[in-house]
């Protein structure tokens, strides 16, 4: 059985124990002694019956008691002691714990656990803290710099995440090396950065501190025997430029720079100013306006015949997708066809773009039978064409429309193709099994990889408009336009000249041999119900 009693507990019990057993042992001794008769010499005081003798035999008697309770006692206040002293072990051991597991917290709650910078929550208790001593001292100043790196996405896709979060390290302990002690440098996730410059005089020393550190950044980074160039996009916002109460104000602001100096080319900062924030306020009521329109029906197509120069009548339109807009009426795609990307939405508008024109060129071969070899064309966004769906998309629609597949032409981008051949080549293969024809839009101003053209499936090359525009001024282009235009005969493509919009470029892609054209000097993209009366009045174009 275990003892309940430490060791050194046991070995006072012990003690105790034997102290008690000395004096019983004492007292049968005694005793022995006295009926033996032993009352002669010194033991004779001992047993003698006079008080004296009396009064040693009581002592004798209760010695064993009183020595058994004074044990008893010592060995409880001994071990009294000893759990005092361990439950203070404990008590300490415990606070060092405690102690390492706060600092272990706010480790997880305030710093980045991949560089170990502060975080975005520490970043903007330090500038709360700048905000509250620019009250007390309206001469104090700083500046935020908000840092993200050029196309880090292209780096996590193309050499994995491990080199992309070493090169996040790396680019950190960089950035360490630039800021002073007083400053406050914080990663906010992914590839963004954030800079809290205190005690900044004027816009100046921060415009200086980026060029600086994008100076810094020219230098490669060699990570897991890689070698990586980087830049970065900064915003820069001073405490000066508004009337800031709160953290979120300049985190705000200082974003929209950051996203401004993206959209100016990159690898560049941008100060921000008042403007921008109606700028942002306007893109973001931009944003939700287009999100809703879907649903409202705000959505239409118009449609641009497409001549053929030879014939002098329409043999297609290319459908053109526009946004009805409560407010600014019609808008053209180009104003916000890259939103509808980035928000996802093109996912959801590109397909009903394709049904509706399917279901409206179904509609004029019903009601003009003359017209039953007219095609259309639709945009198709890498981003549609990349669904895994996609076939059945174009069979659902095909077959929900009634629509034969020999009038439908999908106009994709030379960039789809190229980045993705094999997959690209066995979907347009797959297609043309539904009799769907696909067309290389703006041809000439992507890859142009001119020697991937015979091992595509492809019916057709448009002939960017920036070519035709300078088609008479410019004998470069003619070169380039007559080049393509040789190269579509040759293999056999139909060849499409975008963009005319005078009679003599028309005139000289017509003596180059071109057979088909569009643009304003022939028709200006029209509605429905416009195009139809052109179809029904059956006419030879005049050009």
């Amino acid at each position: 059985m275990t003892s309940k009693y430490a060791p050194e507990d046991r070995i006072l019990s012990r003690l105790a124990l034997y102290v008690i057993l000395l004096a019983w042992i004492g007292i049968g001794f005694y005793i022995y002694l006295f009926y033996r008769g032993e009352r002669d010499g010194v033991l004779g005081y001992f047993f003698s019956l006079e008080q004296s003798g009396i009064k040693f035999r009581a002592l004798i008697l209760l010695a064993p008691f009183t020595l058994t309770i004074i044990g008893y006692l010592i060995n409880e206040r001994a071990k009294l002691s000893r759990k005092n002293l361990t439950a203070e072990k404990e008590l300490q051991l415990k606070a060092g714990e405690l102690e390492r597991a706060n600092a272990q917290l706010t480790q997880q709650a305030f710093y980045d656990s991949l560089t170990n910078l502060p975080n975005r929550a520490l970043f903007a208790d330090h500038l709360h803290y700048s905000l509250e001593r620019k009250k007390r001292y309206p001469d104090y100043s700083f500046a935020v710099i908000f840092l993200d790196l050029d196309r880090f996405k292209n780096i996590n896709d193309g050499l994995g995440h491990i080199i992309g979060d070493q090169l996040v390290v790396m680019v950190a302990q960089r950035l360490r090396k630039q800021v002073r002690s007083i400053d406050t440098i914080a990663r906010f996730g992914g590839d963004e950065f954030a800079i809290l410059m205190s005690g900044a005089k004027d816009i100046s020393e921060a415009e200086d501190f980026a060029k600086r550190l994008n100076g810094e950044m020219r230098a490669p980074f060699s990570v897991l025997g890689h070698e990586i160039y980087v830049t970065m996009s900064m915003g820069i916002v001073f405490s000066d430029t508004a009337d800031y109460k709160r953290p979120d104000e300049l985190l705000r602001d200082v974003d929209t720079a950051m996203y401004q100096a993206k959209a100016r080319g990159k690898a560049c900062h941008v100060i921000f100013d008042s403007t921008m924030h109606v700028e942002a306020s306007t893109a973001l009521r931009f944003e939700t306006d287009l999100r809703k329109a879907l649903d409202r029906s705000e959505f239409t197509l118009y449609y641009q015949p497409i001549i053929s120069l030879e014939q002098r009548n329409i043999t297609g339109f290319e459908a053109l997708l526009r946004w009805n807009h409560p407010e600014q009426g019609i808008i053209a795609a180009s104003e916000f066809i890259r939103v509808a990307e980035d928000t996802g939405l093109i996912l959801s508008l590109g397909p009903w773009a394709i049904r509706e024109a399917c279901r409206q060129l179904k509609t004029w071969q019903t009601h003009f039978p003359a017209h039953q070899n007219v095609t259309v064309s639709v945009n198709v966004s890498a981003a549609i064409f990349s669904q895994p769906n996609f076939y059945e998309l174009v069979e659902n629609i095909l077959r929900d429309t009634g629509l034969d597949g020999s009038c439908l032409r999908l106009e994709i981008i030379e960039r789809t193709l190229i980045e993705n051949p094999e997959p690209a080549t066995a979907l347009i293969k797959r297609l043309k099994g539904l009799n769907v024809r696909f067309d290389i839009d703006d041809f000439g101003t992507g890859y142009s990889a001119l020697n991937y053209l015979r091992h595509f499936p492809i019916t057709g090359l448009k002939i960017d408009g920036s070519f035709i525009k300078a088609l008479s001024t410019d004998e470069n282009n003619a070169k380039i336009v007559r080049t393509i235009i040789a190269l579509g005969n040759d293999l056999g493509l139909d060849v499409v000249a975008e963009g005319v919009e005078s009679i003599e470029q028309l005139n000289v892609f017509r003596t180059m041999k071109g057979e088909y054209a569009q643009g304003f000097h022939l028709f200006k993209p029209m509605d429905s119900k416009t195009a139809g009366h052109l179809l029904a009045e059956n006419k030879i174009i005049q050009m």
